[in-house]
């Protein structure tokens, strides 16, 4: 067994689990009406309502002593100083500094990050300014409506993510996001589109990702279908990257690669260079807003006691669910349309980041490091997969999330959307007890035996924890503020799974074989170098 699973922390929390798996949230409330006050807290614009959870206060007491032995808030340190600790690519986590105003030197092997930082978000800003006055211009002479970004993994779902929830800020240009290979996504976002008035942004550190590179050259090819001649890439193309060798022999001026750093998880990466095409589609005064945000979030995860600190109670209560219940999913539930791509985005925030096995010293581990998280829009959620939440076999924790002011409001839509969001955490934890379900079924008028037949499907066990997460309105500062907290919720639990939660190796096996693969395509005879599965697959795929 692991030093984790035997220690006097997590043994403690073994031994309280077997009391608290006997108590029902009901109860709770019922014997302590200072429960919300209790469980409850803010940071920056995010307001947290943790109160439907199956916890006391002796349950948080012993989860903070859990992260106390995990030593939480000197590895936080660690991580704002830019220690590498990142170790498995020997790299400081650095994403915080992309959005601190601060001027004060912070020094990655003896360069100034922060003037790094500060020095590509002017160039930024010069750059978006010009284009969206109309001062750059295409090819034609005339100005830019459309921006297509070129991207994968981290430089795809969180600038696209974010030009979702935030429509109502977004002008022209109009933002467009390219990411899978398969040339439908190309294909389909070119269509209505000029290539004397489109922009397109090539995302790719070492501008050699295969799926960037393969979308960018088919996009280049249909950019000189028109223009003809290669001396216009320049007004049409620019590059989020590090490489300028190959950004210039794809035909972009080195004047217009925007640089980021190795310091920056693709994953992490919104808040860097990476966010170009939503500053250009919000302008570079929202963006900073969005930064300050997160920037919010940041202070208050530095600064704030653990007991009071909102990513820190998040990530205990997943570790209380995932390793002493049980819970293998967890759902992300926000009640606003914009968020669409939010769960999208946290996906790979979380499973990608903790979807470990081993720990930091390279042992196997012996317990669960993170849950398959999944969800989508409130109402429609309650219209498709609720049901299980409320009535399924399996504990699946849940965040609701809600605006309690709308962009758009129209009517009493917003007051109905809110109504259900109170509604679902409300019947979460209480559920409906078989004498409730019976009193109901017996004011309807129901005859006996049909009353009896029926009472079993009518009763909810309720006792499903969530959390209620609530901002004034989906805006920048609120939505940099949400993604900061999930960042850092996920880094405080690859803490207390002893895991590193900023390298991702697991991918790059597909990556290798999936070359070979191709490399084989056209070989003659057949294939024979893989599983009997893959070999069959590969000929009856080629012989089409």
């Amino acid at each position: 067994m692991s030093s984790l699973t035997t220690s006097p922390a997590w043994m403690s929390l073994q031994e309280h689990q077997k009391i608290m798996s006997e108590q029902h949230m009901r109860m709770m409330f019922h014997e302590d009406p200072d429960r919300f006050r209790k469980f409850s807290l803010s940071a920056g614009p995010l307001f947290l309502d943790y109160s439907k959870n199956r916890i006391t206060e002796k349950t948080v007491s012993l989860l903070l002593d859990l992260a106390r032995q995990c030593h939480v808030s000197e590895w936080v340190n660690r991580m704002f100083k830019g220690e590498k600790i990142n170790f498995t690519e020997h790299r400081a986590v650095l994403h915080t500094a992309l959005r601190n105003p601060s001027t004060e030197t912070l020094l990655v092997d003896g360069v100034n990050v922060r003037e790094q930082v500060h020095h590509v978000l002017s160039q930024m800003k010069r750059f978006t300014e010009s284009v969206r006055s109309g001062q750059w211009k295409g090819y034609t002479g005339e100005t830019i409506t459309d921006v297509v970004n070129i991207g994968i993994g981290g430089s795809d779902l969180g600038p696209a993510m974010a030009a979702r929830a935030l429509e109502e800020d977004c002008t022209v240009p109009r933002a467009h996001f390219v990411s899978n290979v398969d040339g439908a996504h190309l294909a389909r976002t070119l269509k209505h589109l000029n290539p004397a008035r489109t922009l397109f942004v090539v995302a790719s550190k070492t501008f050699t990702t295969q799926e960037t590179l393969m979308n960018a050259r088919s996009a280049r090819e249909w950019f000189l279908s028109q223009a003809r001649y290669e001396k216009f890439i320049p007004l049409h193309f620019v590059a989020l990257s590090t490489n300028q060798r190959e950004v210039s022999a794809f035909g972009i001026s080195p004047d217009h690669m925007f640089e980021f750093w190795d310091w920056v998880g693709g994953r992490y990466s919104l808040w860097s260079s990476i966010g170009l095409s939503l500053a250009l589609t919000l302008g570079m005064d929202k963006f900073s807003e969005m930064l300050l945000g997160a920037f919010e979030i940041d202070e208050h995860f530095q600064t704030a006691p653990l007991e009071k600190n909102m990513p820190v109670i998040l990530a205990l209560l997943g570790v209380w669910y995932i390793n002493f219940f049980n819970a293998q999913t967890h759902a992300i539930l926000p009640y606003d349309q914009g968020m669409s791509d939010f769960v999208n985005y946290l996906q790979q925030m979380t499973m990608e980041s903790n979807g470990k096995s081993v720990t930091r010293e390279g042992l196997p581990v012996d317990y669960a490091t993170g849950s398959i998280l999944w969800g989508g829009v409130g109402t429609n959620g309650q219209h498709a997969y609720f049901q299980l939440l409320h009535q399924g076999t399996p504990l699946i924790p849940a965040d609701f999330i809600a605006p309690m002011h709308s962009r758009t409001p129209l009517g009493n839509h917003h007051k109905i959307l809110l109504s259900n969001f109170l509604a679902q955490t409300e019947a979460l934890m209480r559920g409906k007890s078989r004498s409730e379900a019976q009193a109901e079924l017996i004011s309807s008028g129901l005859e006996k035996s049909a009353l009896q037949a029926l009472l079993p499907h009518k009763c909810f066990a309720g006792n499903r924890p969530s959390n209620s997460l609530l901002i004034d309105q989906l805006n920048p500062r609120s939505l940099g503020a949400l993604v900061a907290l999930y960042e850092h919720k996920t880094f405080v639990q690859s803490l207390i799974w002893d895991i590193n939660a900023f390298d991702q190796w697991g991918v790059e096996l597909g990556k290798q074989l999936a070359q070979g693969i191709q490399a084989e395509w056209d070989q003659r005879p057949e294939i024979s170098n893989h599983d009997a599965s893959t070999n069959g697959l590969l000929e009856m795929i080629r012989k089409t």
